[in-house]
């Protein structure tokens, strides 16, 4: 076990809350480095529920279903960091974190291979019709022709949004023998024989079969729709394992009814339970050749795993060394430990002066500082100072009284 001393907080006095039945491997990450006050709640919180749990809390773990607003962030005195175990952080208002000068993380690229297979599985699936087959057995009708089935060989795949997930199903894609084009907003390196077109439009009516996968933005919001749905290939397949608000869904709708599309599978939707075993509507229930899924996307036991350990890993550097690699919100700083010193955290408000009066204060008393790091964005900046051990109790108190100071910790 870990030295309880390593951060000059007692660590049974870090109180740490994991929601939504976070990967165990987060809690044993903690509990493994001495952390002992560790509570985990399986289930989304409501506002007010989150109200109350979050007041005493220093560290947070989330996934996507926990809404971090403004008010409930207002609560939070005592946080410190945030751990969003998924791919997105679109649930939280950043821009509160940020005033408040609390780390954001999340795992970008853990449940990117889980995604990427179930997208080339959800192909094959509806190529072949399987969804039609499979309903008409179940419902004792044997359904043994071949008419409508095809092979993903030789098909051509287009990809929407060539970033961590879309380039992964575009290698998978290809070692299967299809051809793949794809369009994303920023310029993307193609892997292997993959083609990058220069617009949307030019994806969906050359494609088979079409997969979204960009983030959820007012530019993404009904980015299929019937204006754009016309320009499919007759018979191609839309897939959507990305953003519930990505797709008009009753425009999709009328396209599979009216065979402009031969199929679709959804994953996720504009509206989506709180929990398990909540009731659940979409317009395309009851579609022949559509798989709803209820988004498990990245749902698997090695993804969850590995989204445990990444942003646990995150969280707990940042908790013991000041490491911010990887934040949303206050700016990256990685360093290394410097022998015979003390470290302290600073953030504070970007406006210019706050470096030099932190260097007179501490000039001013004969603090020596050993190591010094800086780093800003638009809105805060942070600091790490390693200073002498003998003179860091003093050094806190007078970085407390800085000028648009956030922020202060003596870490060890």
């Amino acid at each position: 076990m870990a030295d309880k001393k390593t951060t000059s907080y007692p660590k049974e006095k870090i109180n740490i809350l994991f929601l939504e039945n976070i990967s165990d491997a987060a809690i044993k990450k903690f509990h493994d480095a001495g952390y002992v006050s560790v509570k985990k709640i399986n289930a989304a919180l409501s506002e007010s529920e989150l109200i109350n749990e979050i007041k005493n809390v220093h560290l947070l773990g989330i996934r996507s279903k926990t809404q971090l607003t403004k008010n409930v962030l207002s609560h939070a005195e005592k946080l410190q960091a945030i751990g969003c175990f998924c791919i997105g952080v679109n649930q939280v208002d950043l821009h509160a974190a940020t005033k408040k000068g609390v780390v954001v993380f999340n795992a970008p690229y853990s449940n990117t291979r889980s995604v990427a297979e179930l997208v080339i599985a959800s192909s094959i699936m509806l190529i072949r019709r399987i969804p039609d087959k499979n309903k008409a057995a179940h419902d004792g009708i044997w359904l043994k022709e071949a008419k409508g089935s095809y092979e993903l060989r030789g098909k051509t795949l287009g990809i929407i949004g060539y970033g961590n997930i879309g380039s992964q199903v575009s290698v998978l894609a290809e070692s299967l023998g299809m051809k793949v084009i794809f369009y994303d907003v920023e310029t993307k390196m193609p892997l292997g024989n993959a083609e990058d077109k220069k617009s949307l439009k030019e994806v969906i009516s050359h494609a088979d079969i079409v997969t979204l996968h960009v983030p959820e933005l007012e530019s993404t919001k009904n980015l299929i729709n019937k204006s754009n749905l016309k320009y499919f290939k007759k018979n191609a397949i839309l897939i959507n394992y990305a953003r519930g608000e990505v797709v008009d869904l009753d425009a999709l709708k009328k396209a599979l009814r009216d065979g402009q599309l031969a199929g679709a599978a959804i994953d996720v939707y504009p509206e989506e339970p709180e929990k398990n075993g909540d009731k659940f509507s979409t317009p395309l229930q009851g579609l022949s050749n559509v798989i709803l899924t209820p988004h498990i996307g990245g749902s698997t036991e090695e993804a969850q795993q590995n989204i445990g350990e990444d942003v646990s890993t995150k969280l707990f550097n940042f908790l013991e060394k000041g490491i911010t690699t990887g934040s949303h919100t206050v700016p990256a700083l990685s360093l290394p430990p410097q022998e015979g010193t003390h470290r302290i955290l600073h953030i504070h408000n970007n406006v210019p002066g706050v470096l030099s009066e932190i260097n007179t204060q501490l000039s001013k008393h004969k603090i020596n500082i050993l190591a010094q790091y800086l780093n800003t964005n638009d809105e805060i900046g942070y600091v790490v100072l390693d200073v002498d051990k003998g003179l860091s109790k003093e050094a806190l108190e007078l970085l407390k009284h800085v000028k648009q100071s956030i922020k202060v910790r003596l870490l060890y």
